[in-house]
């Protein structure tokens, strides 16, 4: 079945994507809600020109959808219109277990007539991240809660040594809580490593963020 993968550009929508291409669908472009003020991506703040190297590494089109917050559920329809209209009979979710989340997006596809899928659905989260380092993704930490996490995380990659600091913390390792969130840079799914460079930290209250360009 065609779909379109709902990409936050993160760990958990990286791994849904993969897990539906190896059951045999096929992706047609990745959606991706853009926040119209910051010209970022929401939630994992991947700048446009990440993004278009995203696109590239993974060789799908984009489906940018610019949105302030009193207007993300209609711009995420008019994306999820668009796909459609490529081919696009499924949207493909990297939710987990919160049943909020899961209600939002079917909702979503319901208006517009096509199916929702959540591969990941109800897995533990710990095993989550630990399938998705041994079948090689990198995955960048790109912002923290300052409060739980060191800042020395910012930046690095996502692997065994880093998951075993976050359990020290005693922080969900899944970071299903925001306690830290991921930009995928490489991995089965991408044609070839997207490149980048780590910036500067800045801190907003609690929330510690790395640039990554």
């Amino acid at each position: 079945m065609k779909f379109v993968m709902s990409y936050s550009c993160g760990k958990d929508s990286t791994l849904a994507l993969q897990t539906l291409i190896e059951e045999g669908h096929e992706p047609v472009a990745l959606l991706i809600m853009v926040n119209e003020d910051l010209d970022r991506s929401w939630f994992h703040g991947a700048d446009r020109q990440l993004l278009d190297k995203i696109s590239e590494a993974l060789d799908l089109p984009l489906i940018l959808c610019p949105s302030k917050g009193e207007a993300y559920q209609r711009a995420f329809e008019e994306g999820l219109e668009k796909a459609k209209a490529m081919g696009a009979e499924m949207a493909g979710f990297g939710d987990i277990d919160i049943d909020g989340n899961r209600q939002w997006s079917e909702d979503r596809c319901r208006a517009v007539g096509i199916e929702a899928a959540f591969p990941l659905w109800q897995r533990k989260r710990e095993v989550i991240v630990r399938e998705l380092i041994a079948k090689g993704y990198q995955c960048v930490i790109k912002s923290i809660n300052a409060e739980l996490i060191p800042k020395v995380l910012l930046g690095r990659i996502l692997d065994e040594a880093v998951m075993g600091i976050m359990e020290a913390s005693g922080i969900d390792v899944c970071g299903e809580n925001g306690e830290y969130h991921t930009l995928a840079v490489d991995g089965p799914a991408f044609r070839h490593p997207v490149s980048y460079e780590v910036g500067e930290i800045e801190t907003f209250e609690n929330r510690a963020i790395v640039e990554i360009r």
